[in-house]
């Protein structure tokens, strides 16, 4: 069974107990894909100049972030981890000359478990995270993507996780999107659809409103789409599957790649 990849925005923390629209979607799209045999995920938050692989068996949950709610603290994800599926990443790496390093005892960061939590409430998938490096380029964030494609096929999801557009320090708290919001995430969602690889590895100088969408402190949350992208490097197919904004400039979206029937 050959199974999708996904680019999930997982927005705030708070995310874990709010029941809107976004987490609605989020309940539902679980249960209409195609259930997993593992997912790896590409996490915003783990961002390192190495290609870092979570080993663990058994995982944790980290709460890497401040002042929410008390309920925020209390919710575990202990979602079991998968040796087979660690080894085969971290082979595949080897195969194609990526340096990988195996990491124990780091735990869940929000960018994983916060969108699981909804997608899968069981915590009964394996679950392989593994680090970003935002100071890479586009193309070579989706080489990586692409060297990892083969899992697919065995039914392991690839899934990158962070925000399309994403400045904390233009929040509001306006109801309607922000237009520069909009127009950002309209020209990706245009570049997605006709897979303009070109165009997508050279956004930050031709997207509209790229420096107010992501900012250089924030560059991190954009590279999990390109991680995601290259492990449907074969099977170049775009679908917004959800789209909302929080806070008026927080994109809320989600991506479907490659072939599928939900």
């Amino acid at each position: 069974m050959t199974v999708p990849a996904l680019f999930v925005a997982h927005g705030s923390p708070a995310l874990a107990v709010e029941n809107n629209a976004y987490t609605r979607f989020l309940e539902e799209l679980g249960s209409r894909l195609p259930r997993p045999r593992g997912i790896v995920v590409f996490s915003a938050h783990w961002d390192s100049p190495d290609q870092c692989v979570d080993v663990d068996e058994q995982h944790s949950t980290l709460y890497d972030f401040y002042g929410f709610p008390e309920e925020m603290y209390t919710i575990e994800y202990p979602a079991p981890g998968d040796p087979e599926i660690h080894n085969e990443v971290l082979n595949l790496f080897k195969l194609h000359n990526l340096h990988a390093r195996p990491v124990q005892n780091r735990g869940l960061d929000h960018g994983v478990w916060v969108f699981l939590h909804h997608m899968y409430p069981n915590a009964d998938i394996p679950i392989i995270p593994l680090s970003i490096d935002s100071r890479r380029s586009p193309k070579e964030q989706y080489i990586i993507g692409c060297m990892l494609s083969s899992l697919r096929e065995k039914g392991v999801m690839i899934v990158g996780s962070g925000g399309l557009v994403h400045n904390l320090r233009r929040l509001c708290k306006n109801e309607e999107p922000e237009s520069w919001a909009t127009d950002f995430d309209d020209w990706i969602g245009e570049q997605l659809q006709t897979w303009n690889l070109k165009q997508l590895f050279d956004y930050r100088k031709k997207a509209p409103f790229a420096e107010e969408a992501v900012p250089s402190y924030a560059k991190e949350h954009f590279a999990p789409l390109f991680y995601a992208m290259g492990a449907t490097d074969n099977d170049r197919r775009a679908e917004k599957l959800f789209q909302v904004y929080d806070h008026g400039c927080l994109s809320l979206n989600c991506w479907l790649f490659g072939t599928t029937t939900l």
